[in-house]
């Protein structure tokens, strides 16, 4: 299919990674529309970002880093935790505010976080990855700790945040093993980006620092994942940081209250016809890597296994006001 050109052609000999980037996406997509319908059935509390249409950019993203790798996601950051390796049940039961979640029940959807994995977190701050970023960063650096990065994701409308700017200028200036992932899916919050940015070519803010900077199609899970390791191995080589340009588009609203009046149902429809998975599948199918029925099959495992969660979560204790102050850093 066109737009999936590999460089690494070896890529395509190994059925059990294609394989596991689909399986990913498929979770991906999956865990957020059946937490959506929980939600729906007053069982999540706060509010859900989700990332439909951008599943290719945290499982393509992630699958270039190693587990040790230190990740920031975003409010938008289901995808981006499941990529990184998030136990899919833990993650379930933290949607559900229990207390055998991630967080113990107390993050939820915007917070989800995994030290094993090398997960700091989630941050429903716009543009906050950034500063943690850099220390997360400098600790790298300081500790001298080999073959570790930290890639911190955040989107478009946060790319015009201070944070954001002022930690890549840091970043730069002290040489840190930082890959700032800038997802762009064309609108920050319901603002099409062209309206709050007039240079929307990003990958040109990387200059202003003096660092490279990387672009690839967000929607193409190969070229993310490809992009991403070059990206890595230029960090690793101690050229500093280094910006990453994913252009994507999330065919879900901003929010779960996002009635979807910025944009028309003509050109949601069109990227739900050209998704991550559905591109992804007739390439496998095309090349005839997969078969229609295995790639049907890989959805049905994924299936069970979203639900198997949901009945796991739903079977876990609610926090205990007993452990309200545990946990807690800062006062």
């Amino acid at each position: 299919m066109e737009g999936f050109n590999v460089k690494d052609k070896s890529l395509l000999e190994n059925k059990e990674f294609l394989q596991e980037l689909m399986e990913r996406m498929m979770l991906v997509h999956t865990f957020e529309e059946r937490a959506f319908w929980l939600f729906g059935q007053g069982l999540v509390h706060g509010t859900m970002h989700l990332s439909i249409g951008e599943e290719a950019t945290g499982v393509g993203t992630s699958a270039a880093l190693t587990k040790d790798d230190y990740m920031l996601a975003t409010h938008r950051g289901h995808g981006q935790a499941l990529g990184k390796g998030v136990n899919v049940n833990d993650m379930m039961a933290e949607i559900l505010g229990r207390a055998t979640g991630t967080n113990h029940g107390k993050g939820g959807s915007m917070h989800i976080c995994d030290f094993d994995n090398g997960i700091l977190g989630a941050n429903g701050i716009v543009g906050g990855n950034g500063p943690i970023a850099c220390g997360a960063g400098l600790s790298i650096k300081m500790q001298n700790i080999p073959n570790r990065v930290c890639a911190a994701f955040f989107g478009d409308g946060a790319s015009n945040e201070g944070a954001i700017l002022e930690s890549m200028n840091l970043a730069s200036v002290w040489e840190l093993p930082v890959l700032f992932i800038l997802t762009d899916n064309g609108y920050g919050m319901s603002t099409a980006k062209a309206k709050a940015t007039k240079t929307v070519d990003f990958g040109k803010r990387a200059d202003a620092f003096g660092f490279k900077a990387f672009e690839c199609d967000g929607n193409n899970v190969l070229e993310v994942y490809e992009t991403v390791k070059e990206a890595r191995e230029y960090v690793m080589n101690e050229h500093g940081p280094v910006l990453v340009v994913e252009n994507t588009y999330r065919t879900s609203g901003h929010s779960k209250s996002d009635n979807n009046k910025y944009r028309s149902k003509e050109e949601i429809k069109y990227w739900e016809d050209h998704s991550p998975i559905i591109r992804f599948r007739e390439f496998l199918v095309e090349n005839k890597i997969f078969t229609n029925e295995e790639v049907d099959a890989m959805q049905a495992t994924v299936d069970k296994k979203i639900e198997d969660a949901i009945e796991y979560a739903k079977a876990q204790p609610q926090p205990v006001v007993a452990d309200l102050e545990a946990d807690v850093y800062a006062e």
